[in-house]
């Protein structure tokens, strides 16, 4: 049982020691707790490795460190910045809110947050779980992990400290396990990961259910969740996900061909060795990485200077593929995306707004062949009429990255039998006179329904109070009504069904509420017809 040692605080006696939490508004709140050993020094790179613990009370009343990662004072136009100082590579930390520390066993909802794989931090105060808590009677737990260089550089099988290269690995795949505390691949799976079997072993002491964990994620934040789902030490953990935005579309390199990438890093770094860049400060790793992100970075693409690696340890397959193959079939989905993504990396570009028809057509014919591209441009034009190139560029991007895989994916459970619930959300933002339209992470406020706490973020200005609060609460509602029962229906919001072959029902979230018949049909056939004349195998299709 707790003890409360004084109003205001709460205190919770773990394994790892004991910690003193907050009462913040009548929810009890522990920041900054640690669910892995700092990877600093030589297990910069290595996988997370459990925290030994502390002797006395460990103070969890203010945030820790989040992930090293880029900064910019002032923020960007759309989100108005997506993580601030302090940063720290001793940030493997889990934040929770929760109505009580007791013994109610309540639903758990795990966050890990997106940020194209370089930005983030589960400590943001759009990401305060205050909301869940209170109004779902949930346990809301948010991760930090490592990201950019320090998350998502991957060194070839068996090279060691110095820098020599071991046995060979069998397919190209690094040979150590996930647990062994060696290098290997994918450090960011092995933090959230960790932070999993953390949440599993520790979560009652703070009123959750370990027999009961729903995780979410948003962008690269959802490409997690599904990647977690596939991993054999996470089985049985994880009863619900909820994939909001996940680009799915990536395509996510095997070592050997993710190792190009590495070592244009190593050269921008200035190091050629592992042990060279642990001896490096992080400041330095992180320049790099803006190195390697102009490096990479291509006309009509996102830019994803680091991605995931199926290295063949961590990660086996496609995270998508996870959700269709297994044991994690049984795990309930609710999965969608926003109506225009890619808007919100590309419509503030007055680079990208100059961009001509031949540009976009030649972007076109990357992903449908020479011939095709023409006939596709002006069935995207056909689609949104009055439709300029960029516009046309932008919802070609949506399309390949965000709900053609999602459509896949809810086309694939359906056939087994295990349909996801689908939605989009499409209400606009009026910000930066409407260009940004129901842009990507727009739906993130409303999911939370905080949007006291996203006072900082340009995208939302100007939405009208009645319509932004009435929306927000019917999702808010909507996410909590799934975490708990593993349907997202309420009494506040029309009948949703699960996606089926037949009906392939998506609830529109807009200023009116709507359960829509295939409305991303055209989207769909067309990349089908596409991904079929490349011959593309089905598991590349998902």
């Amino acid at each position: 049982m707790p003890n409360s040692p004084g109003r205001g605080h709460v205190v919770v006696d773990l394994p790892a020691g004991r910690l003193r939490g907050a009462v913040e508004d009548g929810i009890a709140v522990f920041r900054a707790v640690p669910y892995a050993a700092p990877p600093v020094g030589d297990l910069r790179w290595r996988s997370a490795r459990p925290h030994p613990g502390w002797t006395g009370t460990r103070d969890a009343t203010t945030d820790g460190p989040s992930a090293p990662q880029p900064y910019r004072e002032g923020g960007d136009p759309v989100l108005g910045g997506h993580g601030s100082p302090p940063f720290d590579e001793d940030c493997l930390t889990v934040n929770i809110w929760t109505p009580a520390a007791d013994g109610a066993r309540r639903p758990v909802l795990v966050w890990i947050h997106g940020g194209g794989f370089v930005s983030g931090s589960g400590s943001l105060p759009g990401y305060s779980g205050a909301t869940f808590a209170r109004d779902g009677d949930l346990v809301f737990v948010s991760v930090n992990y490592r990201i950019g260089p320090l998350g998502y550089l991957t060194f070839p099988a068996g090279e060691d400290a110095s820098g020599e290269t071991g046995a060979a690995a069998v397919d190209g795949a690094p040979a150590p396990d996930t647990d062994s505390g060696e290098g290997g691949g994918n450090p960011w799976l092995t933090d959230q990961l960790r932070a999993l079997r953390w949440v599993r072993e520790n979560i009652a002491a703070f009123g959750g259910d370990p027999e009961l964990i729903t995780v979410a994620g948003q962008s690269g934040g959802a490409v997690s969740t599904a990647a977690l789902v596939g991993h054999p030490e996470a089985e049985g953990l994880i009863k619900r996900v909820i994939l909001q935005s996940p680009p799915l579309g990536l395509d996510f390199p095997a070592p050997a061909a993710y190792q190009e990438r590495v070592d244009a890093y190593r050269d921008l770094a200035g190091a050629g060795t592992v042990a060279e860049l642990r001896a490096l400060d992080w400041p330095e790793l992180i320049g790099a990485g803006l190195g390697l992100l102009a490096r990479t970075a291509r006309w009509g693409y996102w830019p994803t200077p680091f991605l995931p690696v199926i290295d063949g340890v961590t990660l086996h397959r496609h995270p998508a593929g996870n959700l269709i193959h297994g044991s994690a079939t049984d795990i309930d989905v609710l999965i969608g995306w926003t109506r225009e993504e890619a808007n919100f990396g590309f419509a503030l570009d007055e680079g990208y707004a100059a961009a001509t028809r031949d540009q976009v057509t030649e972007r076109i014919a990357d992903t449908f062949g020479t011939v095709d591209a023409p006939e596709v441009y002006a069935a995207y034009e056909r689609a949104r009429p009055g439709a300029r190139p960029a516009d046309v560029l932008m919802d070609l991007i949506t399309d390949e990255l965000f709900r053609v895989p999602a459509l896949r994916l809810a086309e694939a459970r359906a056939e087994i039998g295990r349909p996801v619930y689908a939605y989009r959300f499409d209400l606009p933002t009026p910000a930066h006179d409407g260009r940004l339209g129901a842009a990507h992470c727009l739906e993130l406020p409303f999911v939370f329904d905080n949007f006291d706490q996203w006072t900082h973020a340009p995208f939302v200005a100007g939405l009208a109070p009645a319509v932004r609060d009435g929306l927000a609460d019917t999702m808010h509602r909507a996410w909590i009504a799934f975490v708990r029962t593993g349907d997202p229906n309420h009494p506040g919001l029309p009948h949703w069904d699960p996606y089926t072959a037949g009906e392939r029902t998506t609830m529109r979230f807009d200023s009116v509420v709507t359960a829509l018949a295939a409305p991303a049909d055209d989207s769909r056939t067309l990349h089908e017809r596409a991904a079929r004349e490349r011959r593309t195998p089905p598991d590349l299709m998902i």
